[in-house]
């Protein structure tokens, strides 16, 4: 008996050994992004649909309007994304001034009844062994190309073909580029991973609040390489990172100050006697709450380092998002940014 459990034991370990990893789902849904990618996007529904905060999210983010596309599209297939939609993972590939998605998602889909409505409404033909589905949308030129790889998993994209997308040439260095950056996410139901194109920084310029916009944070976020953001629902709340790598360890050590500095400079604004006056205590307190929860570090990873930022998003917090966000108070331009030290409870 035990010279049999000993023998199990060594085929096992030979299995395990020499077979190679096992591949699960998420990995295999990751592998079919194009490399050539500027951002990918990747979300677990089924891990998500388990965390009491997407219920809460769920009550807080307003009701789309319904869209006759894809109500037409729900009535013919039964196919309802909210409750058969597994997984999804979407990359956007820049062309000019257009954006292109290719986007590969797991779910319960009824083949027969999606290829049926595909069939009449866009069009139907066989192309490198796989048959191929192109269909318009209303209101425009613009169609949506996809086939099935199998049963519960669909490639589908806007571009002009869908064969261009899995076959966008890249390096393996490109390949392994991204594989690190899943890997490091691999506990995250909801990620994005941006590669850099100096253009981040800019666009949160433009959009951040007047009392947080900083062109020195803009400079700082265009010098990094890859930028991920990342959530976990932890019981009734999500816990967020989001963290910026670049190659150059001064400029890093500055992001990290800078933000640090903002966060004091947030906590500032809420602390100011007129902005009591403005907001109810219960905002105040949720806004207070998640800057409390905010924790800065950095991390050297040899040829890249990072600066991490996460913080919490509770029910409180979202409910208080309701109404407008504080603008914190403008920092002199004559004088350097406060430190945490500066702010009391």
């Amino acid at each position: 008996m035990l010279a049999v459990m000993v023998a199990g034991a060594i085929v096992f370990y030979a299995y395990q050994r020499w077979s190679g990893p096992v591949s699960s789902p998420r990995d295999d849904v990751l592998a079919q992004m194009p490399a050539a990618a500027s951002t990918v996007l990747y979300i677990d529904l089924d891990a998500l649909r388990q965390s009491p905060f997407l219920a809460e999210l769920y009550k807080w983010a307003p009701q789309p309007k319904a869209d006759p596309d894809y109500a037409q599209f729900l009535q013919a297939t039964g196919f309802n994304y909210e409750n058969d939609l597994n997984r999804v993972s979407v990359a956007f590939m820049k062309h000019g001034q257009d954006t292109a998605l290719f986007a590969v998602a797991d779910g319960r889909f009824d083949r027969k009844k999606i290829a049926a409505y595909a069939s009449q409404t866009g069009t139907r033909e066989t192309r490198g062994g796989k048959e191929i589905f192109s269909v318009p949308l209303s209101g425009g030129t613009r169609r949506i190309t996809f086939t099935f790889l199998r049963d519960d998993r669909i490639a589908l994209t806007n571009d002009a073909t869908l064969e261009s997308s899995f076959s966008q040439p890249y390096s393996d260095s490109d390949a392994q580029a991204w594989g690190e950056r899943f890997r490091r996410l691999a506990g995250s139901p909801v990620f994005a991973v941006v590669r850099q194109d100096a253009a981040a920084g800019a666009a949160l310029s433009t959009k951040a609040p007047g009392g947080l916009r900083s062109p020195q944070l803009s400079a700082l976020i265009d010098q990094l390489q890859w930028i991920t953001i990342a959530g976990k629902p932890e019981a009734d709340h999500l816990r967020v990172v989001l963290e910026g790598e670049g190659a150059a360890d001064a400029a890093t050590r500055q992001l990290s100050d800078v933000i640090n500095s903002l966060l004091v400079l947030a906590q500032a604004g809420l602390h100011d006697q007129k902005m009591r006056q403005q907001l109810q205590p219960e905002v105040r307190e949720a806004y207070l709450e998640m800057l409390k929860s905010a924790d800065v570090s950095r991390i050297d990873r040899g040829e890249t380092k990072s600066v991490r930022l996460m913080f919490d998003l509770t029910p409180k917090f979202l409910e208080a998002a309701r109404t407008a966000i504080p603008v914190a108070p403008e920092a002199p331009r004559d004088k350097a940014l406060p430190n945490k030290s500066t702010i009391r409870n």
